[in-house]
């Protein structure tokens, strides 16, 4: 099913989560372990599952693993993430190929990470160039990613819905936000886009938090605000590691309540490859 089709359902909200290809996985058992946590998560029926793609394609290969286990194991439609920078049009042109010649329907176009060393290559520089591209030449759906406080690289909020609109204008079907902790910035974010006439569904993005010092380095790395008083009460528990994960699914409970009371049509869960967070969330507000 395609994004269009997905988020036009009566069914609501959509509910999506987010994995990631494990990293030094020699064995193949962080893969199975990826994949008995998902099992899990089936329950709650969700409609996607997308699956991030290293800068320049560099675990391109586990990434095409996973979405093909994703559709013909768990029946459910796959995502697969889509970076561009440092990648040349043939090295895109031939993993759209492979994803397309097993049936995969959506992909998410982001430009990536600049690479901090080495070759840089500039067939595409920006992401609105690969959602051109891709809608040029294939037949996917296509998704991209907003920032409800700002891209970390962008010289303004104001330059940066300015990019945002340019890449929805390109052919976009829905826009998945990066994660946020103050809810309000999320709704001040949608308002803008529909003043700017970005009319495409605009998923909030959830982080379950689960770690103090990692929440903190996620935060500043992405620009991201962490709330004074939730800032507060995770540095007073930050060595208990029980309490912080039982608040971090309080919160994010709380955040998807006030989301779904605004009428949002789905929730995107970042999952960091673990199941217990998001179940007790989706258990808490289904």
């Amino acid at each position: 099913m395609k994004l269009k089709d997905i988020y036009n359902q009566k069914k609501t909200p959509v509910i999506s989560y987010e994995v990631f290809p494990p990293k030094d996985d020699t064995d193949g058992q962080k893969l199975e372990n990826l994949f008995e946590e998902l099992t899990k998560l089936l329950v709650f029926k969700p409609s996607l599952i997308s699956v991030t793609y290293g800068a320049g394609g560099s675990n391109r290969n586990e990434s095409v693993e996973i979405i093909k286990r994703i559709k013909e194991e768990l029946k459910v439609t796959p995502m697969p993430h889509f970076t561009c920078v440092s990648t040349s049009t043939k090295n895109i042109s031939e993993y759209l190929k492979t994803i397309e010649s097993f049936e995969v329907k959506n992909i998410l176009a982001l430009r990536g990470d600049m690479p901090k060393e080495g070759n840089v290559c500039h067939d595409f520089k920006h992401a609105d160039e690969l959602v051109q591209y891709i809608k040029d030449n294939t037949n996917l759906s296509v998704a991209i990613a907003g920032y409800p406080e700002g891209h970390k690289e962008c010289e303004s909020f104001e330059k940066d819905l300015y990019y945002l609109k340019q890449k929805a204008d390109k052919g976009a079907d829905v826009i998945y936000t990066q994660m946020f902790f103050n809810t309000e910035h999320y709704f001040s974010f949608v308002e803008k886009c529909r003043k700017l006439k970005i009319t495409q569904p605009i998923i909030p993005g959830i982080l379950p938090v689960s770690s103090y010092n990692q929440i903190l380095k996620m935060a500043d790395m992405c620009k991201v605000e962490i709330p004074s008083k939730m800032k507060e009460t995770l540095e007073k528990h930050q060595e208990d590691k029980d309490y912080t994960k039982k608040y971090g699914i309080e919160y994010a409970s709380q955040q998807c309540n006030e989301l779904l009371k605004n009428d949002v049509k789905g929730l995107h869960f970042y999952t960091l490859n673990k199941s217990h967070a998001v179940s007790e969330i989706l258990k808490n507000i289904l």
